[in-house]
């Protein structure tokens, strides 16, 4: 009868009779705490309100049909059998006696009580573990974080040094021109007698031979100058005078230019007289300065083609 007992002490407490049959018959009937331990394991399962079916020959309350009957035992040799038989009916009369109303009440305090406890340790586990739970996803969130850190800095570093790489080249690709702007200059000089790139000084030499009054008598004769001195006036304003070789070719004054100038590297530009006003060719580039008159001196504007 103690299975029956567990069962009904369950049913007293309120557990639903289909749960109670299952605690008991899970837990092998063995006792009120397991039962009771094993419905607040097994309460969110989803299967837990199916009907139960007990196993076939297990009745809950019922009694084992494979069990002997007290009439069918035999008695000790020598024993009484009415006497036995007296203190048998005494003893299942005192296990069979029905609990009284108070002693009901105290056990339904007594499971109440140990039901309260249990389901406060499980709501302490539950916390504990919702603890660290919390504690894994913020550490996991902390390591991501990591992570994108990480990444971002090797993608700065990077940026960095193809910026780098870039301005090197571009460093690199303006000195080739500069090579290539003076390598050009030297040819030329070379070809064509060679010229001064210094920044103009006036020189006596460099001036036409000082007035002189009138004289009578034939006019002197018509002096073959060596060198010319060539103003340039540039597209902002500014001015640069150098001295050239008579020979040299206009192209040196245009490499001079390209040299000296603040003009944006690349651009490309033309030369001109303003009075008379002559614009120079590409053919005239190659021309000496005195065969284009601009010996003893002359001045030239740079313009955009």
């Amino acid at each position: 009868m103690a299975e029956q007992t567990t069962l009904d002490s369950l049913l007293e407490m309120g557990f639903d009779r289909n749960r109670a049959e299952k605690a008991v018959s899970h837990t092998g009937n063995q006792g009120i705490e397991r039962a009771m331990d094993w419905l607040m394991e097994h309460e969110g399962d989803p299967d837990i309100d199916e009907p139960y079916v007990p196993p076939v020959g297990n009745v809950l309350g019922g009694s084992d049909p494979q069990l002997p009957s007290p009439a069918a035992q035999p008695t000790a040799e020598g024993a009484d059998p009415a006497t036995d038989g007296g203190d048998q009916m005494i003893h299942d009369g005192d296990t069979k006696q029905p609990m009284t109303e108070e002693e009901k009440r105290e056990q339904i305090k007594r499971l109440e009580e140990l039901m309260r406890v249990k389901q406060e340790e499980r709501r302490e586990r539950e916390r504990a573990e919702e603890v660290d739970r919390e504690k894994q996803r913020r550490r996991q969130g902390q390591e991501l974080l990591q992570v994108k850190q990480k990444l971002q800095e090797d993608e700065m570093k990077k940026m960095v040094d193809l910026r780098r790489r870039e301005k090197n080249d571009d460093k690199m690709a303006k000195q080739r021109v500069r090579d290539k702007i003076a390598r050009d200059r030297e040819e030329r000089a070379l070809k064509f007698g060679g010229g001064s790139s210094s920044r103009a000084v006036t020189s006596p030499s460099a001036e036409g031979p000082p007035s002189s009054p009138p004289s009578q008598g034939p006019p002197p004769a018509k002096k073959d100058y060596n060198e010319c001195r060539i103003q340039v006036r540039m597209l902002d304003g500014s001015a640069l005078t150098s001295v050239f070789k008579a020979q040299e070719p206009l192209a040196a004054v245009r490499v001079y230019i390209q040299m000296n100038g603040d003009a944006p590297e690349g651009q490309d530009f033309t030369l001109l007289s303003p009075y008379p006003r002559r614009v120079y060719t590409e053919l005239d580039m190659e021309k000496p300065l005195q065969e284009l008159g601009l010996v003893p001196s002359a001045v030239l504007v740079v313009a955009k083609k």
